[in-house]
């Protein structure tokens, strides 16, 4: 399955505490529903903007995710891991 990086701007309303991950389970199970897969998220330090690591089917397929969970999408870039031991 694709991976993708997911930014978003005006993170400022990304509960960082246990308030989180109440929510997080929310939105993993509603992008279960698109047979989106998140694995992590990323938010910088000002709060300004996330960026969450996701492997799903298709950018469409993340943006009714997003959509469903109401969350902004900015852009949506497929990308592949660098894995050193590939590297040989």
């Amino acid at each position: 399955m694709p991976r993708y990086v997911i930014e978003s701007l005006g993170a400022r309303h990304v509960p960082v505490d246990d308030v989180c991950a109440k929510g997080c389970a929310v939105i993993v199970q509603n992008d279960l529903t698109e047979k989106v897969s998140w694995l992590h998220s990323y938010v910088t330090l000002d709060r300004s903007r996330t960026f969450c690591i996701c492997d799903g089917p298709s950018p469409e397929a993340i943006r009714r995710a997003a959509h469903s969970n109401h969350l902004p999408v900015a852009r949506i870039t497929e990308v592949k891991l660098l894995d050193p031991c590939l590297c040989h």
